[in-house]
């Protein structure tokens, strides 16, 4: 024993003489970190939420007060943070699957309708337990029900060879997960680049740089409802090639996040022309295709544009339990399908899959069970429309409800939303909000934000964050807020607004616009 501690000993003196009785700098620091994920930036869950945790901590505390008495999450698609009640259905059938021993006294019970109890048997045989890992594309089972919806939607015929094959299908945990999974099998390194739409969601920025890749941004027309134009992408295009990027991929994000448009079945026709003809893959964001209000174009996805045009384009598409009317943000359950890609490099897409051995299982039962509900003559088919009907038909009479107060305010122009759970208006910002943003070292809109959260608590996220057109400036919100909330926040909202305004001379300003 006292030889060990002399051992010991020694080697402490050794190390302290050394570094010339210096503590030794640590391994990990700012300065010693993967440069990529310091460059990294994702917005949603940024500065703006950052400093409301900060003023949560502070309502708690009770010191020094504060003008308002909670914050108010609009920051990210989060619904059920905001109060929406989970769907009932696939709620009963996960509590059976993760609890098999209660199946049969539940079920002798009839706590349950009987569909419940026929899904839970179902999804119970197909895996050893729910604690167990499954494939690592996941659960065969489920796959196959992805699989059936991605034909029923499509209008595939059973005869057609746009069947869908269940080994192009991947289960994921939640939609960015299959981002991740398909950019890092995408990107080679900085010379390497993927066409966004501006505004975007920030996952594909944050991804392109964590993966050492670049970002090429085609910018969406706000005078037009946000639309798509091949003019604007052969644009972008060119400017990334001229300088020397390899343009691999295209994104579109369809229902638009931040900007809610629904995109005509004629527009991703030409989108899948244009990737055809620049030899790009079609990475297809639709995990808002349920989110559809109105008169909008109904959703038309890239993989039927493709079946419909005939063009062997190939395609990646995502979709995801955690939007759509279901919002289970927190099992973390998504998909990603492969169209046109060869069953080689869908081998190395199983092989980056099983790096994580399989997403979480229950998240991948909840897949299932947004993609294939109750039909019509089960039990609990009238209770799923009607609570399906009551969150969709609450969203877009939010949705209007918002809009309109939004371009009621002086400085302000916001697009309808076609779809998807945000607005995305603009800021027509006086000048003298804009020096005192620059003089405060905050880019104009994140310097509204906060202004906005620190007088009312409400959390918004600041249009630079999704970029935007250079000269403008914007704030994505969410309109998750109960129905019974939103006068509230409307007022809150414009008394601050009017206020801003007013101090930095914007009142006496038009109204503009779009």
């Amino acid at each position: 024993m006292a030889s060990h501690v002399s051992r010991l000993l020694l080697f402490v003196c050794l190390c302290a003489l050394s570094t010339n009785g210096k503590a030794p700098e640590p391994q990990l620091s700012l300065d010693s970190l993967n440069p990529l994920v310091l460059e990294t930036e994702y917005a949603v869950r940024g500065e703006l939420l950052t400093r409301a945790a900060e003023l949560e901590t502070q309502l708690q505390a009770g010191t020094p007060p504060l003008p308002f008495a909670k914050t108010v999450r609009c920051n990210i698609g989060n619904p059920q943070a905001l109060g929406q009640k989970p769907l009932s259905f696939p709620r009963q059938v996960l509590s059976l699957v993760m609890n098999p021993p209660v199946l049969s006294v539940m079920e002798a019970s009839k706590v349950y309708p009987a569909d419940v109890f026929a899904r839970a048997r179902k999804y119970i045989a197909s895996v050893p337990s729910a604690g167990a890992y499954s494939e690592s594309q996941g659960v065969t089972e489920v796959r196959k029900e992805v699989a059936s919806f991605i034909e029923h939607r499509d209008q595939v015929r059973a005869a057609s060879a746009d069947v869908v094959d269940v080994d192009n299908i991947f289960l994921t945990d939640g939609a960015s997960a299959a981002v991740k999974l398909a950019m890092q099998l995408m990107i080679r390194g900085k010379d390497d680049a993927i066409l966004v739409p501006v505004p975007q969601y920030p996952i594909y920025s944050a991804v392109s740089t964590l993966y050492n890749g670049s970002m090429a941004s085609y910018f969406l027309s706000e005078e037009n409802s946000w639309s798509a134009t091949i003019a604007e992408l052969r644009r972008a295009l060119r400017e990334a090639r001229d300088a020397g990027k390899n343009v691999r991929g295209l994104v579109i994000i369809n229902p638009g996040n931040p900007t809610g448009q629904s995109m005509p079945a004629e527009d991703v026709k030409s989108l899948v022309r244009f990737c055809v003809s620049e030899r790009l893959v079609l990475m297809a964001d639709e995990v808002y295709q349920e989110n559809i209000y109105g008169p909008a174009p109904p959703f038309f996805s890239a993989r039927r544009a493709a079946i419909e045009t005939g063009e062997k384009v190939q395609l990646m598409s995502f979709h995801s339990i955690s939007k759509g009317f279901s919002g289970e943000c927190g099992l973390r359950g998504g998909y990603l399908e492969l169209y046109g890609i060869s069953a080689d490099v869908r081998a190395q897409l199983v092989k980056l899959a099983s790096l994580t051995l399989c997403s979480n299982v229950p998240g991948q039962f909840a897949t299932g069970l947004m993609v294939n509900p109750p039909s019509k003559g089960e039990a609990s088919y009238p209770l799923y429309v009607e609570e399906k009907d009551a969150i969709l038909s609450s969203l877009e009479r939010r949705a209007g409800i918002i809009q309109k107060a939004l371009n009621d305010l002086p400085g302000v122009t916001c697009n309808k939303a076609e779809g998807a759970m945000y607005l995305f208006p603009q800021l027509h910002l006086p000048e003298a909000a804009v020096a005192a943003a620059n003089k405060a070292g905050k880019t104009p809109d994140t310097y509204y934000c906060l202004k906005l959260l620190e007088a009312t608590g409400l959390v918004v996220v600041p249009g630079s964050g999704f970029g935007q057109k250079n000269g403008t400036y914007h704030f994505r919100t969410t309109f998750l807020p109960p129905e019974k909330d939103l006068d509230g926040v409307i007022i809150l909202l414009g008394d601050f607004h009017r206020k801003f305004m007013e101090q930095y001379g914007g009142l006496s300003s038009k109204k503009v616009e779009l």
